[in-house]
Order: C-alpha cells, then sequence, then structure tokens
C-alpha cells in the first residue's frame, strides 16, 4: 500500500489482520491521492488538513518529494485545527501528545515523514505486523501495478495477498490464482460512536477514531470488516 498521513480506520484494520504489511514508497506519488491529506471532525463536519509540498515534477516517486519549506509554520496551523477540534474529546489528553509528535517531526522526506507517523500510530495500538519498505525488496522494480504486486508476494514466500475493497476494480482474483496467490479484498463494516452527540461522521482520519475510543474501543473496531 501507499504511505497515507493518519489514514482512516480500514487502513490499520489492514496492517492489523496481516503478517506482513509493504509500504511503497518507490511508488510515483499521486497528486490527488490521501498520501499526504485526510480529514477531522471540526465543528459538526469534516475538515481537510494537508501536507504542503516542494514544487517538483508530477513523475517523482513518494520517496523524492519533500515537505515545502514553510511547512514549519504551516504545520502549527495543522495542530492548532486538531487541538481546537479534539480538545473536549474523552481521549484527548492520551492521544494529542502522540498527534503533536508526529505533525511536529523534523524531516522533510515526505516518505520518511509519514512512515514515523505509521509506526509510532501502530505503536500506540499494539498492533505487532511486520513492516517492510517496498524499495528494500529485491525485485524487478520496472514493474508496475498487479505485476509488482504479485512480484513481492513471490519474493515474500506469500500464498495469500489482501487488499482494501477498492481494489476489486484493479486486481483479478483469478490473475492472482494463476500465480498461487489468494487474492482476497478487505471490506470495513459500518459503525458508528459518539462524537459530542452530533450526527456521525464517517470515514474520519484515525485522529477521530482515537479521540473518541480508548485503545480497547479502538482494538474492537480494528476486528469490524469481512473479508471477501
Amino acid at each position: 500500500m501507499q504511505p497515507y498521513f493518519f489514514p482512516y480506520i480500514g487502513y490499520w484494520q489492514l496492517i492489523n489482520s496481516v503478517d506482513v504489511f509493504v509500504v511503497y514508497d518507490n511508488i510515483e506519488f499521486t497528486k490527488n491521492s490521501w498520501i499526504r491529506r485526510n480529514r477531522i471532525l471540526l465543528e459538526g463536519r469534516d475538515k481537510l488538513f494537508t501536507l504542503p509540498l516542494k514544487k517538483d515534477s508530477d513523475y517523482l516517486d513518494v520517496r523524492e518529494r519533500y515537505l515545502a519549506e514553510n511547512f514549519p509554520e504551516k504545520r502549527e496551523k495543522i495542530i492548532s485545527q486538531i487541538n481546537n477540534a479534539y480538545s473536549k474529546a474523552p481521549q484527548f489528553y492520551n492521544v494529542f501528545s502522540l498527534i503533536k509528535e508526529c505533525v511536529e517531526l523534523n524531516q522533510n522526506n515526505l516518505f520518511e515523514y509519514i512512515y514515523y507517523s505509521i509506526i509510532r500510530v501502530m505503536k500506540y495500538l499494539n498492533i505487532e505486523t511486520e513492516i517492510i519498505i517496498s524499495s528494500n525488496i529485491n525485485i524487478n522494480h520496472s514493474l508496475q501495478g498487479k505485476h509488482k504486486v504479485m512480484e513481492i508476494c513471490k519474493f515474500l514466500g506469500s500464498d495469500v495477498y489482501i487488499n482494501p475493497i477498492g481494489g476489486v476494480n484493479l486486481y483479478d482474483k483469478s490473475e492472482f490464482a494463476s500465480k498461487e496467490i489468494q487474492l482476497k479484498f478487505l471490506q470495513t463494516e459500518e459503525f458508528e460512536y459518539e462524537q459530542f452527540g452530533n450526527p456521525f461522521v464517517p470515514n474520519l482520519s484515525i485522529i477521530d477514531v482515537m479521540m473518541f475510543n480508548n485503545k480497547i474501543a479502538v482494538k474492537d473496531l480494528l476486528d469490524k470488516y469481512r473479508m471477501i
């Protein structure tokens, strides 16, 4: 999977459900993806926050992109937004320091910056899945899409590959089966939790989940999915 900045709970369900999670660093950065942005709850509505990037070629890999030079100023705005949004949330004092630590990380490489937050959230949630960075895998990295996925599975000796439900439009089970790999898709079940007594806003950043739910409750939510 691509690295995402504080992604929604489905991403963490995927990490938690597998033995090995491969995070792409040598994949082309997608401008309109969720790699550098996500949504929090602010005044009862979803609010987008975005990491500003240094202007560069649109064809560079994630590991070749860098945060904007003025990010030290911009990140204070992100921290302030999160503080304003969740200062009265039940788990604020347990979670805000973690979020602040990740946002204030002194690192301007986009991949390394996001990767740090992934590892820190995993530690907070006691997820012990092995994480491998894709460029460290000895395969032909000129491969693209499903061919690269299958080659990674082959190299790691995996006979099961799990992708989020959105992958049903990208990958075909019979093609993976021809390589002796069982393809499964993870679909997050619908659930709700209390958000200041307002109508529930789903699929927000894991920040929202952690702010309103203690660790035990979040662990329960990590199991609310089905495999297709």
